[in-house]
């Protein structure tokens, strides 16, 4: 009888502390969901809570072990295309759209065309725009080059092209009055204004008789993209190309030439595989071209002699920077081991030698400009 009585004891023990241990469970579930429903009605913690909160210390897991490290990608992540007009930039921004749906990179366009110069408020509130957005991404717009690292912000990585400018003026003056192949009308549209005299004003009187449109500073127009926000950019001359120069030397990845556009993309593809892996294959593709066949400047045509050489000669700080530039291209597809032909320039150097010889003395250029010229820069235009 001992035994069974002291064996009924044990058994019970095991239930007696398996309830109690539920009756515990249970009421800790009751205190937090109570508390729960008391912090939701009353839109904050219970005062017990806060009571126990300062006991322990205000430090959060923040406090204790910093803030998560920042995401560090393999490649870089923010790349800014200020696109030159008229350099291929419309070729350009159709292959990037096609391009981020396949890689799955940010691409921001900006569709502002004709405001490349900004106040340095408008520079600091564009620079942090560009930087807030997520990574990886690639920013394009036509502006002229910003210093990222003057506002203690994080510089990105620039890319670019440029062209021949006697061929990217002539481009732009045409393209102004009679637009292109995509329809005889949208000319209209973008220079509404233009009285008949101006658009159909014969380029040789512009570039003679010394037209605002076609002398400087507005046909100085490729460096100031590369110089940055200075007011002494716009100015031609020697400051405004070496600065220039320097940028490009110090914050391009990549300054490329339309006269040998394949070998740029296969450069970017080779430098920033991660957003022009295929560019090339996208590029020769039959659609693509058929698209790119509509974007030619319709009823251009090249000026006489005397007035190139006029041309170039106010010119002449754009050709040293082109001609910088593309020797800087080639220099890098040597160091890539790229084998191409390239496109023989669209004025050869002997001719250009030629028109700098034989042009006279810059003609007065004492009018000033109050308003830009207008950028009608997001189509390509082939030469």
């Amino acid at each position: 009888m001992v035994s069974q009585r002291q064996y009924s004891l044990l058994s019970a023990i095991p239930l007696r502390f398996s309830l109690r241990g539920y009756g515990f469970c249970m009421a800790t579930l009751f205190f937090f969901c109570f508390g729960s429903l008391f912090y939701q009605l009353n839109g904050g913690p219970p005062k017990i809570l806060l009571d126990i909160r300062q006991y322990l210390g205000k430090s959060t897991y923040l406090d204790d072990h910093g803030p998560p490290a920042p995401r560090v990608l393999p490649f870089p992540s923010q790349v800014v295309y200020n696109r030159v007009g008229k350099c291929g930039s419309r070729t350009v921004v159709i292959l990037l759209r096609l391009l981020a749906e396949k890689h799955q990179f940010n691409l921001v366009s900006s569709d502002i065309h004709n405001k490349t110069r900004l106040t340095k408020h408008e520079q600091v509130d564009l620079m942090k725009n560009i930087s807030n957005i997520p990574q990886p991404f690639l920013y394009t717009r036509h502006v002229h080059f910003l210093n990222f690292t003057r506002f203690r912000i994080e510089q990105p990585v620039y890319i670019n092209i440029i062209r021949d400018p006697i061929n990217r003026f002539l481009s732009n003056y045409f393209f102004r009055r009679f637009g292109d192949w995509r329809g005889e009308q949208n000319h209209l549209i973008r220079t509404p204004g233009m009285k008949d005299d101006e658009r159909y004003l014969d380029i040789n009187v512009c570039i003679l008789e010394n037209y605002p449109e076609c002398s400087n500073p507005r046909v100085f127009y490729i460096i100031p993209y590369f110089c940055g926000q200075h007011p002494q950019c716009r100015e031609p001359g020697v400051w405004a190309l070496e600065r220039a120069k320097q940028n490009v030397q110090e914050n391009y990845l990549l300054v490329g030439i339309l006269e040998e556009l394949e070998d740029v993309l296969l450069l970017l593809e080779r430098l920033l595989p991660h957003y022009f892996t295929g560019v090339l294959n996208i590029y020769k593709s039959p659609d693509y071209k058929k698209m790119g066949n509509m974007t030619g400047t319709v009823r251009k045509h090249t000026p006489t002699l005397e007035a190139l050489q006029v041309l170039y000669h106010r010119m002449r700080y754009e050709y040293d920077f082109y001609n910088f530039i593309r020797d800087q291209f080639h220099l890098m597809k040597k160091k890539i081991g790229l084998k191409s032909v390239s496109q023989p320039p669209a004025h050869s150097p002997a001719f250009l030698r030629e028109l700098a010889l034989r042009t006279p003395e810059p003609l007065d250029e004492d009018e000033e400009l109050d308003t830009d010229l207008e950028d009608a820069n997001s189509w390509l235009v082939h030469s």
